[in-house]
């Protein structure tokens, strides 16, 4: 039998040898140079491939995160400011909520009502109403308001926007009823497996490639390009998977 020697990337090998500091700077580069040597590896050994790239996709999960998870993060101090300054209208975190919605309605109305016009004003009216969908948290820390019946109502009323969403989709005719229902159906088994895994006390916070917002982002733009019917598509996918993630991660984690 001929044994085949295959050298390490460059810029993996190179990672092993980089100081700490420099390596949490570099470490997605340092994940991509080990991706496309473990690539190099599959010539020789198939088995080790897959290992190594399910390891090292687990990795860009763990350290990265959800692009939306990290500018949360990153502009929580900025939202909690915008908290204290909406907390002065007056007007409750639940109020905020309900903003959210109405903007969530007349979302679903213009893709309804207005053609092809519908995808444009009903992209960005989805915008708005997620940006008050971040309001009612931010305002509910600035004001130390944060309570169990505002987390319910706020969950509750997320899903209703979403009806309000796609029965517009589905009324404008953009594109398969069919889709539009999977879309749809997908998107509330998600919120589902998520608020029942948090009952029997197992947390799926994160888990997933799309969880509402990146969802909801999706769509919008997609809209707002004029193409509300691929957006669909786009969603049912992501939700799919999502919901796949997190029915593995539930079980593994229940007995």
């Amino acid at each position: 039998m001929v044994v085949t020697q295959v050298h390490s990337s460059p810029l993996a090998s190179g990672c092993q040898t980089t100081p700490r500091k420099l390596f949490l700077a570099q470490r997605p580069l340092c994940l991509v140079g080990a991706s496309t040597d473990a690539a190099v590896h599959s010539l020789v050994d198939s088995a080790q491939f897959a290992s190594r790239l399910r390891l090292n996709i687990y990795n860009l999960k763990r350290e990265g995160g959800f692009v939306l998870d990290r500018l949360r993060a990153r502009l929580n101090r900025y939202l909690l400011s915008i908290g204290y300054a909406l907390s002065k209208a007056g007007l409750s975190p639940t109020s905020w909520t309900f903003v959210g919605l109405l903007f969530s309605l007349a979302a679903g109305v213009a893709f309804w009502s207005s053609g092809y016009r519908g995808e444009l004003e009903g992209g960005l009216l989805i915008l708005v109403s997620g940006f008050f969908d971040i309001v009612d948290g931010a305002v509910a820390r600035a004001t130390d308001s944060v309570s169990k019946r505002g987390a319910f109502l706020d969950s509750t009323l997320d899903r209703v926007a979403e009806v309000f969403i796609y029965s517009g989709i589905l009324l404008g005719r953009y594109t398969s009823p069919i889709l539009v229902l999977l879309a749809l159906s997908l998107s509330l088994m998600v919120s589902y497996a998520r608020a029942k895994a948090d009952s029997l006390g197992v947390s799926l916070s994160g888990v997933g490639i799309g969880e509402r917002s990146e969802r909801l982002l999706a769509l919008s733009l997609l809209s707002i390009l004029g193409f509300a019917g691929f957006g669909v598509l786009v969603v049912v996918l992501l939700a799919l998977v999502t919901f796949l993630q997190r029915l593995s991660k539930a079980s593994g984690a229940l007995r």
